[in-house]
Order: structure tokens, then sequence, then C-alpha cells
């Protein structure tokens, strides 16, 4: 439970752990997932860190939004920043929310201090073939009327689809991916596609004076482990990858993944 929870600011509901004069580290979630997705890392951050994480528009808590586009929920995510008046910090994003977070820290270089990229991949030809349920579930014509009758056993297995270990999908994750409607998830899968394709993450990076650390699961399910290495070109950049994990690290091994946002974000400071 975090120290402030149900605060909407600029049409993201955000929520609050750990003490508030601690260091700040955001955490942002990807397509069709939401802030209860960190739940399993959060207590180990929030011990050190005050730890805001976001639902998107769209997402979660936080209502449908006009639109979708990358540098604009970033532009939003700023300034709901503003309003707390946190700067800097650290911003970590799983999945498309290291696309927030990168076009965040491109467009407010003055907030973000250094940037976490957990499982976000770095350009379309990254992405993997993606598993049959999720195609049934995701893509036309048959997708929009599965999900008007998706159970949560669906909705879990829409999340360990993607991932290479045994998990536990948390209760609140599988309430809130409930919320998301079909046409949302839909777009917000079109533009964040379109931010990639338009710049690759590696080359956007480079061209920002932020540390970086880049976060891969080994047996990631959803892009191809071995774009991990994409990344080494960014100067600032450290990459990361651990054995056995597919794409939702938060999920399959909390502990080392809290570990190495901990170890980043003291550093970095």
């Amino acid at each position: 439970m975090g120290i402030f929870d149900g605060k909407n600011l600029h049409g993201m509901h955000v929520v609050h752990d750990g003490p508030w004069e601690a260091p700040p580290l955001v955490l942002i979630h990807g397509s069709g997932a939401s802030g209860s997705s960190w739940g399993p890392v959060v207590p180990a951050l929030a011990s050190r860190y005050h730890v805001i994480r976001i639902d998107l528009p769209g997402h979660g808590q936080s209502a449908p939004a006009p639109s979708y586009e990358v540098p604009e929920q970033a532009a939003s995510l700023a300034a709901a920043l503003d309003e707390l008046g946190l700067r800097p910090v650290t911003v970590a994003g799983h999945s498309s929310g290291g696309y927030i977070a990168t076009a965040l820290a491109e467009q407010r270089p003055d907030l973000v201090g250094s940037l976490a990229l957990i499982s976000s991949g770095p350009s379309p030809d990254a992405l993997l073939p993606q598993p049959v349920f999720l195609r049934l579930l995701i893509a036309p014509p048959l997708g929009p009327l599965v999900w008007r009758v998706r159970s949560d056993a669906m909705l879990r297995r829409g999340v360990t689809a993607v991932c290479n270990r045994p998990v536990d999908v948390p209760d609140d994750l599988v309430a809130e991916v409930r919320g998301i409607g079909y046409r949302t998830f839909r777009t917000v899968l079109r533009q964040n596609g379109a931010y990639i394709a338009e710049r690759s993450l590696p080359a956007r990076l480079t061209a920002l004076d932020v540390p970086v650390l880049v976060i891969f699961g080994a047996a990631d399910r959803r892009w191809d482990p071995s774009s991990a290495h994409h990344y080494d070109t960014v100067p600032n950049a450290r990459v990361e990858q651990l054995p056995d994990v597919g794409h939702f690290p938060m999920l399959e091994a909390p502990e080392e993944t809290g570990e190495l946002l901990l170890s980043f974000a003291a550093t970095a400071r």
C-alpha cells in the first residue's frame, strides 16, 4: 500500500511508496499493464527511495486520453512530476514504458537524472512472433470478440505467455488489466511502434547525456534477447541480462531486478 494513494495528476493515477523526502524513483509500466505490475519490487525500492508508480492514460485507474502518442504521454507525465515538485528523478520503464521514459528525458533533461529500461525493445525489427494465445486475444477479427469475454484466467495467461519462469500474477494487476479497452490497447501498440520506427531507442539515448541501465531477460519472449546488445553503442549505458528470465523481470526475478535498480539509482545520482 502506498503512503498516498488515489491522486490523479494530469490524467494519470499516481501511487507513492517510501519516504517522501527520499530521492525520487519513478516507475512506468508497459502496454496493457498498470503500476501494479511493479508490486513485487516496490518494498525493496521503497526502503531507500520515494517510489512513484504511474498508471498511464487508459490503463489501471487512469482515464482514457484523446491521444496515446508517446511524446504526449511523456509531456503529461512531466507536468505531473512538476506538480509534485520532484527533480531530478530516476525513471524506470518496463517494455514500452521505457519509450515514455526516454521521451521524458528527450523533452525534459532538467527533470530526468538517469534512466533504467527493462525489456524495452530497441527497434521494430527486434520484435519476435507473438505467442498464439496473445495473437488470438489481440488481433482482429477475433480479438475484439475474445476481449469482451476475458476471464481472470485468460488475463493471467496473457501475462504469463511472455514469461519464462512461473509467476504469480498479482490480483490487483489482473483487476486493472481488465479495465483496458481493446481499442485503447491497439492504439497504444500502434503509437509505441511508431515511436521506435521513427528513431530507434539506442539512437535516441545516444543523443542524451544521461546514465542508462538496460535490463533484459535472456529468455524474453516478446523481444529478441540478443537485441539487448544494440544498447552497447549507447554512451553511459550498462546492459544486464538475467538468465532464464522472460519479458517480466519484476515478476519473474523481483529480487535480482530490485538489486540492479537500487545499485544503479545509487551510483547514478
